[in-house]
């Protein structure tokens, strides 16, 4: 194909973001094309099948909330919902607003480059198709771009490699094989107890011990559910004043206004109702050490009490603060190494030598395997954006721009790129808050923006340099505030070597990030250069 087509925006993207971009726009009566490299949609629910696959937000409030008759009419089975039911969440919303007919599966976007004659984005595609349009969209999340370890020896291995981030569409028949699981991440964590119960050998290769709290995952309960519908409105909006936007309760300002055995009673109350409501026990975790070693040494003994094998509890318990890296939500994650089938392999110290014909080699010793699954997670935040060949003004390629680390303002938005969106993108709360309310935020905040423009005869919108410079000032001292920022997680790109270490999500809370957005935009979108 070697046809040019023209619309007024075109979206990168077919997961919440990029549908729920689409249904505003429409509605706005532009022109609007999404590419979507999956058979379908969903983004990152859409490859991200692996056994296990669980959201980590309670299903009522990760959902949409711009229209009631949606919020009403859909019921969520569980208090946190499954891949599969998340999918099926997002085929009904596609088939009620039929947001089908106008993405392109299958399809990459390989190109966007900024042409200052006319004002316009060219795009092109694996395909051949070039496109013109007004406006391009991000809308290609934050954990979507596969971390893939370029191990040595790999092509000599005459098993299966699978990668979570990437599960075979089909599945994988795992029963009676021989596994071995590298990380121990979120989706190595929710995957693991799963695997053990068919598996022959399952072998699980740690780097680095990860904190994890139960979910305690259940059905819903009809009564609470209608109690939530009943007050849809005031549910969420009480959750957008909350720092990541999910509504749960808040406990004290300090563990130093608690006696030892209250401390004790707080957290195992937070314990046994599941969820990561665990770090919000009280207010000052993330500010203050001696608050977050009470809360680490609190998961730290139940490890201890769980793993039955002291040595594999001492692998297993995390050393790092808790919170600087994502805390998991877990289902049996624990108890899964107490069984015989089950083997913990620490590479902390020597890391995987080689992968070799049968299995994984570290030093002298050979560990035989059937499959071998990465669980090795994602180029976060900006991966996704930079295996697209972006070039604003004059030809600068985005990732000149971001040589250093990533640059935006208010995540929304980068400068020398005009016309350009970035939904929940670097600068933004994102990936530290509720997806979907974030999302939803800044699409509505774009819409708004796009529909200001054309109201007031603006043909381009490009955010200036001070302004960015200002932003992400904010965004590193804020970051810098909070015990968040002091470890080796891929908030910071710590996971993908030769990425520049930046603390990459905005974490002063999303009403401070609301309220900024709202001044710009009602100060004529102050901080923007509009023409």
């Amino acid at each position: 194909m070697n046809k040019k087509t023209k619309y007024d925006a075109v979206i990168v993207g077919a997961g919440f973001a990029g549908m729920y971009m689409l249904f505003r726009l429409r509605k706005m009566g532009l022109s609007v094309s999404v590419f979507e490299a999956g058979a379908d949609l969903g983004g990152t629910w859409y490859w991200n099948r692996y056994p296990g696959a669980r959201c980590d937000v309670e299903s009522m409030q990760y959902s949409y909330q711009f229209d009631e008759e949606l919020q009403q009419e859909w019921e969520w089975s569980e208090r946190y919902a499954t891949q599969p039911e998340i999918l099926k969440y997002i085929d009904h919303v596609a088939k009620k607003y039929n947001l089908r007919s106008d993405i392109r599966f299958n399809t990459k976007v390989t190109k966007a480059f900024f042409d200052e004659k006319v004002n316009h984005w060219q795009i092109e595609t694996d395909d051949g198709e070039k496109l013109i349009a007004q406006y391009c969209i991000m809308a290609t999340g934050c954990l979507s771009s596969v971390n893939k370890p370029d191990f040595k020896g790999k092509e000599s291995f005459t098993g299966s490699i699978y990668y979570t981030g990437e599960w075979p569409q089909e599945g994988v028949d795992l029963s009676n094989k021989r596994v071995g699981i590298i990380g121990t991440g979120s989706s190595a964590i929710q995957s693991i107890p799963v695997i053990a119960k068919s598996v022959d050998e399952l072998t699980v290769f740690q780097r680095t011990a990860n904190y994890a709290v139960p979910a305690h995952n259940k059905p819903l309960d009809p009564d609470q559910v209608r109690k939530i519908k009943d007050n849809y409105a005031e549910f969420r909006a009480k959750a957008k004043l909350t720092p990541t936007g999910n509504l749960f309760e808040i406990g004290k300002d300090s563990v130093t206004l608690d006696s030892e055995e209250e401390r004790a009673k707080s957290y195992e109350k937070r314990w046994q109702a599941g969820g990561l409501p665990f770090l919000s026990a009280y207010a000052d975790v993330m500010l203050d050490s001696e608050s977050n070693r009470v809360a680490a040494d609190f998961v730290r003994e139940k490890i201890r009490e769980i793993v039955n094998d002291r040595a594999v509890a001492d692998l297993l318990t995390p050393k790092n603060i808790i919170g600087c890296k994502r805390l998991c939500v877990d289902t049996g994650y624990y108890e899964t190494f107490n069984k015989d089938n089950v083997k913990l392999v620490d590479i902390s110290a020597s890391g995987i030598d080689a992968l070799c014909e049968s299995g994984v080699r570290i030093g002298k010793k050979v560990y035989e395997l059937d499959v071998i699954i990465s669980a090795t997670g994602f180029d976060a935040m900006t991966g996704a954006l930079l295996n697209i060949d972006i070039r604003g003004k004059k030809g600068l390629p985005l990732k000149e721009k971001w040589n250093e680390g990533p640059k935006s303002y208010l995540g929304v938005a980068l400068a020398g790129f005009p016309n350009l969106f970035t939904i929940t993108g670097p600068g933004s709360p994102s990936v530290i808050s509720n997806m979907l309310p974030a999302i939803e935020q800044h699409v509505d905040w774009i819409t708004e923006c796009i529909s200001y423009m054309r109201n007031k005869g603006f043909a381009v919108i490009d955010a200036q340099t001070e302004a960015e410079e200002e932003w992400i000032s904010h965004v590193r001292d804020v970051a810098d505030m909070s015990l968040r920022s002091t470890c080796n997680s891929w908030y910071v790109g710590a996971n993908i070597p030769g990425k520049p270490r930046i603390y990459m999500p905005y974490i002063g809370g999303v009403p401070a990030y609301a309220k900024k957005c709202k001044e710009v935009a009602s100060a004529g979108y102050k901080g923007f250069a509009l023409n």
